[in-house]
């Protein structure tokens, strides 16, 4: 049994944007615990390559936003929510700048409409909004941001550690009130399960994606969060909606190496490989089309010619126009004998977002009273049906600031937790078959892979169910016997999303946005309506 206990006032789990944001954006007089599966900045954001979406242009509109992200979520966003984010993007915007993000300048234009900044166009957009760092932009927040919270007295972070489990009410019997008092962390290092006590807990954990044999994402993208926070009672929303990005790079030795939308922004051209151009074919819009359009249309043609990959052209921009703008992606190829200045780019779909997740309301807050949700691991409202380019971060920044205000307007309210039981591992061994969790991790990547991909069939889904209440029996003895370790704890978490995804798209008769089924190709106007799932030990807010 473990005998280590932390207390803070608010535990952040997850140091990506809406982590490191968040942490940064309470007072000082609050002490803070920021808990990283590995090192602080390792996470999607710090592979995040295009950009923020806000307006910044004077030519540009909130109205114009607005409807672009309404037009990409298929009739599934909440319009209040994308008015409330779009917003607040400009102001969010000057807080990175204020922190010191170092953003690209028009060296073109000068100042201007823009305030001296470039900005490019992705797909879904009708302007020129999405301000960037050349073309690693999640690396220039990821690493400013944690500059910033390493230099704060009053934050303890944890590298290396990762969640089992939240601690609720449910471990005190007797105890009174229905809320989150912290969780239960098990130190990678040492291989023990702590006990972390906190006030306020936010789940800032990112998205599922790692529940897909191809990603874009790290592979700390095991749905932590949105299994947790179900397991503890939070009911969860269109988890149906997996985004896949059109492009990553299709090499060998370049695994999940994304190559960004900003190209296809900037004129890059999707062709075959006999080189004819395809996307007019499938859109008016052609290579800016929304991402599900793009992704299927890929999907489309690879399957109609037996093909491994298409490719993405850019050649036909000025080489040093390339390199100005997308050195990182440049400097990759090259590595791998591909000079994207005069070759194109081989390039096939991949898992890259989570659109549903833990439902929350305005203030970040879940169904758990004391438990937060922000960035990817949170259902909002803003993506409905589908995320349009960069909306991400900027709904990351806005949720922790939202997340932050209220946690302050809390703080003299809400007592610290008593004490706890520790994690008992008085009856549990050391593993002795690991070869179980391996397997089982890559049979189900594989199964979502081929049976709840890009295209579905509702007999592809009852399958992929049948497997996946297989595996979770087997997981469930696993966990219920042996030590818990990282592998374990990964798997349990995908398999627990994988789940509802699939329990998602069962639900969704038709197709909208991401979720595409062969039975129902159709979109049905009486679906226009979130999938909801609602766990067995949820327990409404009182006065809901």
């Amino acid at each position: 049994m473990s005998d280590a206990c932390h207390r803070h006032d608010v535990l952040i789990l997850g140091s990506g944007a809406a982590g490191l944001s968040l942490a940064l954006r309470l007072p000082e007089t609050l002490s803070v615990a920021v808990v990283s599966k590995r090192e602080l900045r390792e996470g999607s954001t710090l592979y995040a390559q295009g950009g923020i979406s806000a307006v910044l242009d004077a030519g540009d509109s909130i109205e114009s936003h607005v409807q672009d992200t309404l037009k990409a979520g298929a009739g599934l966003c909440d319009r209040a929510v994308v008015r409330h984010v779009v917003e607040r993007g400009p102001d969010n915007i000057r807080w990175l700048l204020d922190q010191g993000v170092e953003f690209t300048r028009d060296t073109e234009h000068g100042a201007g409409a823009t305030g001296g900044y470039h900005l490019t166009r992705e797909g879904g957009h009708t302007h020129r909004r999405v301000i960037h760092a050349a073309d690693a932009t999640g690396r220039a927040i990821a690493t400013t941001l944690e500059g910033q919270v390493r230099d704060r007295a009053n934050v303890t972070l944890y590298e290396q550690h990762i969640a089992v489990d939240l601690i609720t009410a449910r471990h005190l019997p007797g105890y009174g009130e229905h809320r989150c008092l912290g969780a239960y962390i098990l130190d990678l290092g040492s291989g023990r399960v702590e006990t972390f006590l906190a006030r306020f807990v936010v789940l800032a954990t990112g998205g599922a994606n790692k529940v897909y044999l191809y990603t874009s994402n790290p592979d700390v993208s095991t749905g932590d969060g949105i299994a947790m926070a179900w397991r503890a009672g939070c009911r969860v929303a269109n988890m149906e909606f997996m985004q896949f990005h059109p492009t990553c790079l299709y090499h060998p030795q370049a695994r999940s190496f994304l190559v960004t939308e900003a190209l296809r922004g900037e004129g890059a051209r999707l062709l075959l490989p006999d080189g004819e151009r395809f996307m007019p074919r499938f859109d008016p819009r052609a290579e800016l089309a929304p991402r599900d359009i793009v992704a299927r249309a890929i999907d489309h043609e690879m399957k109609r010619l037996g093909s491994e990959c298409v490719y993405l052209d850019i050649s036909h921009r000025p080489a040093d126009f390339v390199i100005e703008h997308f050195p990182t992606i440049h400097a990759r190829c090259l590595e791998l004998g591909i000079d994207i200045t005069r070759e194109p780019i081989p390039v096939v779909p991949a898992a890259h977002y989570t659109c549903g997740g833990v439902m929350v309301d305005r203030q970040a807050r879940t169904d758990l009273p004391g438990l937060y949700a922000s960035g990817e691991t949170a259902y909002t409202g803003l993506h409905g049906a589908n995320r349009m380019a960069s909306n991400s971060l900027l709904e990351c920044l806005v949720y922790s600031e939202a997340a932050a205000a209220d946690i302050v307007r809390l703080s003299s309210e809400v007592p610290p937790p008593p004490e706890v039981p520790n994690w008992d591992e008085s009856r549990v061994t050391e593993p002795d078959e690991e070869v179980v969790v391996t397997h089982n991790w890559d049979e189900l990547r594989r199964f979502m892979w081929d049976y709840v991909g890009i295209v579905r069939t509702n007999k592809r889904l009852r399958r992929a169910k049948r497997r996946a209440d297989l595996l979770a029996q087997e997981v469930i003895e696993y966990y219920s016997n042996f030590r818990v370790g990282n592998d374990l704890i990964e798997l349990r978490n995908l398999l627990e999303v994988a789940d509802l995804i699939i329990q998602s798209a069962l639900r969704r008769r038709e197709s909208r946005g991401l979720h595409y089924t062969l039975d129902h190709p159709l979109k049905d106007a009486g679906q226009r309506t979130p999938t909801i799932l609602i766990p067995d030990a949820y327990q409404p807010r009182k006065g809901e």
